[in-house]
């Protein structure tokens, strides 16, 4: 069985440690025990480590040796329109557990504005999401999950590919769309949009921005089906192309 990984603040002189929430669910729910060992990531490097000492909601590791990190993977950038916050979050689950580099929330034309106003607020509830899920994953660092921005800003994004989901079927098949030769370094940028879709306005940017269009298939998908559809496709031809 995999041991647990938790990700720290820092590590200094062999040491690291657990506050608040995780640390509590460590003492009260896992019953964690001095000299019982697992695994902790500064979100640079992750090692295994023991308890020295655990306490409410401050436990102490002593760091025993690194971990070797996984091979350097496509860094996948998730650009979303903002949805009804219940499906929002969890695609931030999803997308953090298949290995999403980044993601940030959009504010589209059809983005209600009550959640607009409410994303504001959710951030730090949504890194929460992320670190969670990241340990549940076993990742070897945190996502990014910036700030939101809007519909315009996002079509600023550098990338090394940059894709827009597209529920028109104006554009080629995902697959189809990426270039000829994949390289682990590489960045992709994937743009999904609102419920209701993008609006003709919004679609006129696209190919002016540098974002091409692209296809799941002939059905119509919810924003965050597609969006975990859209990355684990990449993920998985990235992963086929350079692990050859």
């Amino acid at each position: 069985m995999s041991r647990r990984r938790f990700f720290v603040e820092g590590v200094h002189r062999g040491q690291a440690e657990l506050t608040g929430e995780e640390a509590k669910h460590l003492t009260r729910v896992l019953r964690v025990e001095v000299g019982q060992h697992y695994e902790i990531s500064d979100n640079e490097r992750v090692w295994l480590a023991e308890v020295e000492s655990a306490r409410k909601e401050h436990v102490v590791f002593r760091v025993m040796e690194p971990v070797e990190l996984r091979p350097e993977s496509v860094a996948i950038h998730v650009y979303a329109a903002i949805i009804k916050f219940d499906h929002f979050e969890w695609m931030i689950e999803k997308a953090t557990e298949l290995g999403a580099a980044r993601i940030i929330a959009v504010i589209a034309t059809r983005t209600e504005h009550g959640l607009e106003r409410g994303a504001v607020k959710r951030v730090e509830r949504w890194r929460r999401i992320a670190l969670e899920a990241s340990q549940q994953s076993r990742r070897d660092r945190l996502p990014e999950i910036a700030e939101a921005m809007t519909f315009r800003a996002s079509l600023k994004a550098e990338a090394d590919v940059r894709l827009v989901l597209d529920e028109a079927r104006t554009g080629v098949p995902l697959l189809a769309a990426l270039p000829p030769r994949l390289q682990a370094a590489d960045t992709v940028a994937l743009l999904i949009g609102p419920e209701g879709g993008w609006t003709d306005e919004e679609r006129a940017g696209f190919g002016p921005a540098g974002w091409r269009a692209v296809s799941l298939g002939p059905l119509i998908l919810r924003a965050e089906t597609a969006a975990m559809a859209a990355v684990a496709v990449v993920s998985a031809a990235w992963e086929s192309a350079v692990r050859v």
